[in-house]
């Protein structure tokens, strides 16, 4: 049928069962050794951006806390709230254990993203950040709506940035799970972000920002 809608991705994995999430972020760094050359582009990001009071930070799809980790131990002297969602009990509990005493300056909440009313009640945020994560709503054609509703949590001013894995030649074969580099920018666009730019584009992931 012409008309047929695509079916979702389905996940080998659990990520809400214990196992399954400790298995994933065992492997996660081995799979993807140039996942700290993202994390410290994330960090040059909060630091270069403007000092306001009351700054908040968000992360969808916070996984065992690796990006957290990293942020708050490279920046001490950065104040910032950090809001950690994510939709796994199991992925907020190796993230409490990754980040020991760290973990007080998270506030971790259990939400999918893939929810209508993911957003209700968070606030505004200065920066959104979501690493590895955006291909977990199981199919790309989701991308717009998930952006369109970062953009309704940024401040003024605010900035969205965004890590996945691009589909292509040296990436990802599934085309309907992942997207190309051209489509993740033409989806933020799409969601009425007016500025989306690459920063890094490395080991078949690629991190924009959007304003």
């Amino acid at each position: 049928m012409l008309n047929e809608v695509p079916s979702d991705v389905p996940s080998p994995i659990d990520l809400r069962q214990l196992t399954d999430a400790q298995a994933w972020a065992e492997t996660a760094l081995a799979k993807r050794p140039d996942r700290p050359l993202f994390f410290a582009r994330f960090a040059q990001g909060l630091r270069e951006a403007p000092a306001l009071p009351n700054r908040r930070v968000l992360e969808l799809g916070s996984g065992p806390g690796f990006l957290a980790n990293h942020l708050l131990q490279a920046l001490p002297d950065l104040e910032f709230g950090y809001v950690a969602l994510d939709f796994s009990p199991a992925m907020h509990a190796l993230a409490r254990e990754r980040l020991g005493p760290l973990s007080d300056r998270v506030q971790f909440i259990e939400r999918s993203f893939k929810a209508p009313d993911w957003t209700a009640g968070l606030g505004l945020f200065d920066q959104v950040l979501t690493h590895q994560a955006v291909h977990e709503l199981r199919h790309k054609r989701y991308a717009t709506e998930l952006h369109a509703q970062v953009k309704s949590l940024l401040k003024p001013g605010g900035s969205y940035w965004i890590c996945d894995h691009w589909a292509g030649p040296g990436g990802m074969s599934n085309d309907q799970l992942y997207m190309t580099v051209a489509e993740q920018a033409a989806a933020l666009r799409e969601a009425g972000f007016n500025q989306v730019e690459p920063l890094l584009n490395q080991g078949g992931m690629v991190l924009h920002r959007a304003s």
